[in-house]
């Protein structure tokens, strides 16, 4: 596929037989969905099949854990798109593992336990929450949050874990590129269910013009989406990466201009 500008422009969208087409000046674009998968880290098999999907899928990957570099970068050599996964409380006391956010921590440390996880990851253009059910309804931690991200060149994608959440308004009033994922494709882990979610995910996208859905690289979704993400150039469906969204419901903009933030300096392990 030709990617334009460090992401997929709106006049680029990949069609599911993973083959690019452009639309002509003036020529409406399909519907387009993205498809974030989140917790990726953990399960190096899994991974590895995502990202050797020919469509530009968007990678979360969770912080320091035991596949998370190797995947990106692998993830980044085959044009998918890599996010950070960001640990935040939840309201039922879910374990974060390393890199979490919590209540109970100041500014400074969140700022840098965020700034930490940012440069753990290797080619990170985006952020969004991981549980958080707890921590996005609250406008002090997320503001630091959003302050902090504000310095670099990344979006917000709020997972939308409790309606409540402010953390996407939060990162619009930073100025940071956000959005909110409209369906969680696989909270059932059966092909029933994500078959289901997944054509929600299609019919959002035909009555919104884009849609974002979040999966997880449980074994029945990435069977799924290695069966059926080819068959989307027959239903007339273009898929893109957040990147590409975001175009599209910006005129083709630019996120950031050349020099305007500062670049993430990476700290991780070279030899993974």
């Amino acid at each position: 596929m030709k990617r334009l500008g460090g992401f997929w422009l709106a006049a680029v969208f990949a069609l599911g037989s993973g083959v690019a087409h452009s639309a002509a000046p003036g020529e409406a674009l399909p519907p387009t969905i993205a498809i974030i998968i989140d917790d990726v880290g953990h399960n190096l098999h899994e991974g590895q099949r995502l990202v050797q999907l020919d469509q530009p899928l968007t990678l979360a990957f969770l912080p320091y854990r035991r596949h998370t570099v190797r995947l990106a970068k692998e993830a980044y050599s085959n044009d998918k798109e890599v996010m950070l996964h960001a640990p935040m409380a939840n309201t039922r006391n879910f374990g974060l593992g390393p890199g979490g956010l919590t209540p109970d921590m100041d500014e400074a440390a969140v700022t840098t336990t965020l700034r930490r996880a940012l440069q753990s990851i290797p080619h990170v253009t985006g952020v969004n929450n991981h549980m958080g059910s707890l921590l996005t309804q609250q406008m002090q931690p997320m503001e630091w949050v959003m302050k902090e991200l504000s310095r670099y060149p990344v979006y917000f994608v709020d997972s939308r874990t409790i309606a409540s959440s402010v953390a996407g308004s939060m990162a619009s009033s930073y100025q940071i590129p956000s959005l909110t994922r409209d369906v969680f494709l696989d909270h059932e882990q059966t092909e029933e269910f994500v078959d289901q979610q997944f054509q929600l995910l299609i019919k959002t996208a035909k009555e919104k013009g884009t849609a974002i859905g979040i999966g997880h690289p449980h074994t029945v979704t990435v069977d799924y989406l290695e069966k059926h993400l080819p068959e989307l150039d027959e239903q007339g469906i273009a898929i893109a990466t957040v990147r590409g969204i975001w175009a599209i419901r910006n005129d083709n903009r630019e996120m950031f201009a050349e020099g305007e933030k500062q670049a993430i300096r990476p700290a991780y392990a070279k030899s993974n």
